[in-house]
């Protein structure tokens, strides 16, 4: 089973979940804006992609939602999970996780290759 955190507004994650159902793949959508992560979620999705949460910010969006995002450092890491939590419009997306813990932010056709084979 996969899951994909997708804003149904978002053309990547509409082109995702379309890729999902052609290659006949079973997934449980998650609205992300609706259901935000918490550190917790954010922090195992982090590790399984190996990034920091500012690799996986939409930084363009801060302004707008009226966010000053703090230092790209591992002393504000944490500041950085609490407003990806608190702000969730302001993760990438869409993240998807096949079942066995392959995650990828699936905004090119690898990565959602790579996630729909792990499926």
């Amino acid at each position: 089973m996969i899951e994909i955190w997708l804003n149904p507004a978002c053309s990547k994650c509409r082109t995702a979940v379309s890729e999902l159902e052609r290659a006949g793949s079973e997934y449980v959508v998650r609205r992300y804006l609706d259901q935000p992560p918490t550190t917790a979620e954010l922090e195992d999705v982090l590790a399984r992609l190996g990034l920091e949460p500012w690799d996986i910010t939409r930084t363009a969006d801060a302004a707008k939602l009226g966010v000053t995002l703090p230092a790209k450092d591992l002393d504000h890491r944490h500041a950085w999970l609490e407003l990806m939590s608190d702000h969730p419009a302001l993760i990438q997306r869409p993240i998807i996780t096949a079942s066995d813990g392959t995650t990828v932010v699936g905004r090119d056709p690898e990565s959602l290759e790579r996630v729909i084979d792990a499926g």
